[in-house]
């Protein structure tokens, strides 16, 4: 296989996290101790990539996991006594809360499994419906917002929250509102249900726009825009956050009155500056992490939790990145391929109204021969509404070969080509919004027809931060997490014996396939859990993609420590398919649930990770070694 590695930012793990604000253990210890995890089983459902294994929820009095099995659409029941071997002993099935209605996420408090449940359509109202983990006998249920993507307790077990994600149907003919229910379980005969919405956010679009909150939806609404994701609470069950993953943003939210008090804009990376680089390209066969200028990321973070640091909130966010897409499988929104070689000639005629698709490479976004080469294949209406094609600012993009009216070799593969960007935002408008406007040979002109990038907006953070109570931030990891992966340093497998640099960025349901994620989201940070261990706080992040988990010793949020990483994948070399899954190992983590040393059944602290790819529910177990 061929390997090259160009580091741009920090040149080493530890240098890394040194530099970008990580390890600094001899000078500034957290702790006495560390922690690595070491795999010890899992259960598998030998179901690949479709969704069998996603969150994970853990009842101590019952030793009973339930893991979302969002392909059977309901709950499997997993025996968690001997954590080593995981074994189904049931399941819990909502079909009798709606018909067609799916599971999307499980907590567990108390003995009491809550389930957020989708309705047929997922733009109907959805459910909680509340069960026995002992029993699995169904308590209650209640109405809920459209599509309840994620559910927790709040720590004072009196109330259920959940992230109603309300996405519009594939063709947009429908978009409901997004909305936070919080539902009163205190008295579980009598459920009530009070709901966050942002209705009153409606009339401030403008001045969230100006802020750096993403509302940007086809006719939508500021309330229809945002699509919660899920939810972090405060320790005195107070108040809570829901990241905004599309808008990139958190709400705030008052638990005691159900009410949105605050829209957080989360704001840019600048992928200019030293230490924030991405690799930016799947095609050049080589490791190129390096800073651009004139890229930005968007943090979009996905999963959220909040502890506690001197009596404030912290909160810690996986920043993932999410694009919208709907309508892409959809022929009428793109329009027939243009042929004017047949007569009458075939006109490409794409419907806007049945669709909205936002992510576009570079290389097809600026082009000297405009948009209409891409009619008919790839090419969002909404986007050839703006003009007949688009130009790089020379000003900005210069260093990669723009001049006017010419990209140059900055839209080549091996430079910034192939990278997946929003068309949505970053050309140059006036005062009232518009966008300026330019001749195809690049000059100023109200009666051009190009419109002009000075910022290329791409997805997610690939890494993970830690805000204030205000979403301010505190630290973030930059380019660490590449860093790393790219490093002598990082191992492969439950050996740790397979160099990571060999599928650097790979992705999750892919062999051989290295740097094939880098034109995306990298390694894609997506779900993450914290755990106290000897009074020290410990995150343990799920890399979507390139899967694994890594660890940090976060007790000091300025200064994180890195801990470990264990990817219990074991093939990489072909891709994965269905009925050859013994020998992978575990693909695609999604949720993740940390089992305290008080909790678990071995009296030793325990992770449990759902991975989606290879539908399978790893168990690894935390080891604490003392320094």
């Amino acid at each position: 296989m061929r390997r090259i590695v160009m580091l741009g930012g920090c040149l080493a793990m530890a240098a890394a996290l040194s530099a970008c604000g990580g390890d600094k253990k001899e000078e500034n210890a957290n702790a006495n101790f560390s922690v690595k995890l070491n795999w010890l089983g899992s259960y598998k459902t030998g179901i690949l990539d479709e969704s069998a294994a996603e969150i994970p929820a853990y009842d101590a009095a019952s030793q009973r996991l339930f893991v979302v099995n969002a392909e059977a659409g309901e709950l499997d029941v997993l025996d968690m006594s001997d954590p080593a071997v995981p074994v189904k002993i049931g399941s819990i099935n909502v079909s009798a809360i709606a018909a067609g209605a799916e599971v999307n996420s499980v907590a567990v408090q108390n003995g009491l499994v809550a389930i957020a449940v989708e309705a047929d359509p997922k733009t109907d109202n959805g459910y909680v419906a509340l069960y026995q983990a002992a029993d699995l006998s169904l308590v209650n249920s209640i109405q809920v917002g459209a599509q309840p993507d994620m559910i927790t307790f709040t720590p004072n077990g009196e109330t259920v929250m959940t992230a109603n994600e309300g996405e519009p149907s594939d063709d947009y003919s429908v978009d409901p509102e997004g909305s936070i229910s919080l539902v009163d379980i205190r008295d579980l005969e009598n459920l009530s249900v009070a709901t966050a919405d942002f209705a009153a956010f409606n009339a401030q679009a403008d001045s969230l726009k100006a802020s750096g909150v993403r509302i940007y939806g086809p006719n939508a609404s500021v309330a229809q825009d945002l699509e919660p994701e899920y939810i972090a609470v405060s320790a005195n069950s107070k108040t809570a956050w829901v990241t905004l993953q599309e808008n990139n943003a958190l709400a705030k939210v008052d638990v005691a009155s159900a009410t949105v008090t605050d829209i957080l804009p989360l704001g840019e990376i600048d992928r200019s500056v030293e230490g924030f680089g991405i690799d930016a390209s799947d095609d050049d066969e080589v490791i190129n992490i390096r800073t651009w200028p004139g890229v930005v990321g968007q943090y979009q973070p996905d999963a959220i939790h909040a502890y506690q640091l001197a009596g404030k909130t912290l909160l810690v966010t996986a920043n993932e990145g999410d694009a919208r897409a709907w309508g892409e499988d959809n022929d009428l929104y793109w329009g027939e391929e243009a042929d004017d070689e047949v007569d009458p000639p075939v006109l490409c005629e794409p419907d806007a109204s049945q669709g909205f698709v936002e992510e576009f490479r570079v290389k097809h976004l600026v082009h000297a021969s405009g948009f209409d080469r891409r009619c008919g294949d790839d090419l969002p209406p909404q986007l050839a509404a703006l003009g007949e094609g688009a130009l790089l600012d020379p000003t900005v993009f210069g260093y990669c070969g723009a001049v006017a009216g010419d990209p140059g070799d900055c839209r080549e593969d091996d430079v910034l080509g192939r990278l997946n960007i929003t068309w949505t935002v970053g050309y140059k408008t006036g005062g009232n919004g518009d966008p300026v406007m330019y001749t195809d040979a690049g000059v100023e002109d109200a009666a051009g027809t190009h419109i002009m990038y000075d910022k290329l907006y791409s997805y997610g953070g690939r890494s993970f931060s830690i805000w204030d109570e205000d979403g301010n931030q505190i630290f973030d990891s930059g380019d660490a997490i590449e860093q790393f992966l790219a490093s002598d340093d990082c191992k492969l497998g439950t050996d740790r014996a397979i160099p990571c640099a060999d599928y650097f960025n790979s992705g999750h349901d892919e062999g051989d396939a290295m740097d094939s994620r880098s034109d995306a989201k990298g390694p894609e940070p997506e779900g993450l859990t914290i755990g106290r261990i000897q009074g020290d706080t410990f995150l343990f992040l799920g890399l979507e993609r390139m899967g694994g988990i890594l660890v940090y010793n976060i007790t000091d949020p300025r200064e994180p420590e890195f801990e470990d990483y264990l990817n219990s994948r074991n093939t990489w070399d072909v891709d994965p398919e269905a009925g050859n899954l013994d020998g992978y190992g575990d693909l695609g983590p999604e949720g993740l649930v940390f089992i305290s040393g008080e909790d678990s059944p071995t009296g030793e602290p325990l992770l449990v990770v759902g991975h989606e790819v290879s539908g399978s529910t790893a168990v690894y177990e935390v080891q604490i070694s003392k320094e």
